[in-house]
């Protein structure tokens, strides 16, 4: 008897999961759905489009295995399917003594999650590698990289059509009903029955979640990342990649510098609370999204824990001279006529009731439905290997 799958989500994650399910068992007959009218339109289609090395993640992590195995067989299908890729390295710069302690547990992370040719920069050889660039010490990460993560989307949604996969786009859920040993999935315009769900819906994923598991212990908080981007009449001032020491008490790295793919350096981001889950501007509000976070117990724990962080985030958000004066703690030449406005990101960040922010990626299990709760970065790096874990659990069932 053939077995039918259903994935919910068109990002890169549901795409290589999808992938990876009839890589291993070409039999199964896969429907993909996606509310969207195209793929990777939300964090996938607004990621920087860097390759993480694994350097930040706590050894033995589900985020440090699946960051080192994904990202070499991310290289492998990049070269194999001819997109385009360069592994330019990135250099994290401390400009302040207080760093220094955090500069170092990076390095231990790094050593431990398996990364090859890490090391010390002193302040005379930051220049040797970014001209432009001052700190005090530098870590070297010869591992890091940069990709279009869109372009690997639809290379995979390619291959996924080949394979004999049905896609389906502008087909929202609107409820999942657990029936014996199948599922129904129903939305807006069709009703769809799987023997086994996987939903990967992102900003969207802990909505889905509930429709099967009404006491998830867990919220969507939305933050919005904002970029600048060097105007092409700027001075060269950035090389590869440069980013800061992050603050270990936030789920964010802080304001940095990143070459893209198909040209251009981003500048950021910033991380502000977002009062939509898919509101890309400042402007932007959806009732719903911003009662549905602000009712929840953790963010208000969140929001007492670093409302003095958030405030200066905003501020960056607001003040172009804000956001200017925090890139300048690692170029100090930049200046604000270097800087046009540049596009913004948000992130799906799970928040428990106690108002941890979850630090892992997060998938649950429930009988023959398996829902993908929190899979921040470095989840585009490691998404086949993310994606193998789950066709696994899978095909198990199947």
């Amino acid at each position: 008897m053939q077995k039918n799958v259903l994935v919910v989500g068109g990002g890169i994650l549901g795409l290589s999961t999808a992938l990876q399910i009839l890589e291993s068992n070409p039999a199964v007959r896969l429907v993909l759905i996606e509310k969207e009218k195209g793929i990777a339109l939300h964090q996938t289609g607004h990621n920087s489009g860097v390759i993480h090395s694994g350097l930040y993640y706590k050894p033995g992590s589900l985020k440090a295995v699946n960051c080192r195995n994904g990202r070499e067989q991310l290289l492998s299908f990049c070269q194999r399917e001819e997109v385009p890729y360069e592994i330019c390295g990135k250099i994290v710069v401390a400009t302040t003594a207080e760093e220094l302690p955090r500069l170092e547990e990076l390095y231990r992370r790094g050593v431990a999650n398996g990364l090859s040719g890490l090391r010390y920069l002193s302040q005379a050889e930051i220049p040797d590698i970014e001209p432009h660039c001052r700190g005090i010490r530098g870590l070297l990460v010869p591992e890091a990289g940069i990709v279009d993560y869109t372009a690997v989307s639809e290379k995979y949604a390619e291959k996924l059509t080949a394979m004999g996969a049905e896609i389906v786009l502008g087909e929202r859920v609107v409820d999942i009903q657990q029936k014996s040993n199948q599922i129904e999935v129903i939305g807006v315009s069709r009703t769809f029955s799987a023997n086994t769900v996987v939903v990967c819906a992102g900003l969207q994923s802990d909505r889905l979640a509930r429709m099967t598991e009404p006491g998830l212990p867990i919220r969507i908080l939305p933050f919005r990342g904002e970029y600048y981007q060097l105007a092409p009449s700027a001075p060269k001032l950035v090389n590869h990649l440069i980013y800061p020491v992050p603050d270990p008490a936030f789920p964010f790295l802080g304001v940095h510098f990143t070459r893209m793919i198909n040209g251009g350096i981003e500048c950021g981001p910033n991380a502000v609370f977002a009062f939509g889950r898919e509101a890309y501007k400042k402007t932007g509000v959806n009732m719903r999204d911003t009662w549905d976070a602000l009712s929840w117990p953790g963010f208000r724990v969140v929001a007492a824990k670093h409302w003095q962080t958030a405030l200066g985030e905003y501020q960056r958000s607001f003040s172009k001279h804000a956001f200017v004066k925090a890139l300048q703690k690692l170029i100090p030449e930049i200046q604000a006529d270097h800087l046009e406005v540049g596009n913004a990101g948000i992130r799906a960040q799970a928040c428990d009731r106690e108002g941890n922010l979850l630090d892992d990626f997060d998938i649950r299990v429930s009988r023959n439905i398996i829902h993908v709760c929190n899979a921040p970065s470095p989840a585009a790096t490691a998404s086949i290997s993310i994606g193998r874990c789950i066709a696994d659990k899978v095909l198990s069932q199947l």
